[in-house]
């Protein structure tokens, strides 16, 4: 059943979308600088799913002619929209922090993390 949870899904579903275009939004904007900040990521996934991004038209990739070679993504208007839905996760996710582990996994009941 097509809805637009689908669509979003498709759009940023991905495990890292939702931090490459946080990043953005704090002024990061080349791929070392991504793989510095989002620990796990390989640069081979983040620049693959920079250009899924870049496909569907929320971010924009400007190389510039420099040696060595310089490239940085930046937001686009679609990927602006996209903003407070991921602040929103954000705020959900440090409300409920202290109910799950890092890895996302329900904490046993009666114990919370500090």
């Amino acid at each position: 059943m097509d809805c637009g949870v689908t669509i979003t899904l498709y759009i940023m579903g991905a495990k890292w979308k939702p931090y490459l275009i946080n990043c953005m939004t704090k002024g990061i904007h080349r791929p070392v600088e991504f793989q510095r900040v989002i620990k796990g990521a390989t640069q081979r996934v983040l620049v693959q799913q920079l250009g899924e991004l870049e496909s569907v038209g929320v971010v924009r990739r400007v190389v510039y002619d420099t040696v060595p070679m310089k490239t940085e993504y930046f937001l686009t208007e679609l990927g602006e929209s996209l903003v407070p839905i991921i602040r929103m996760m954000d705020a959900w996710g440090n409300e409920h922090r202290n109910m799950f582990d890092e890895m996302g996994k329900r904490v046993p009941d009666g114990w919370q993390r500090e």
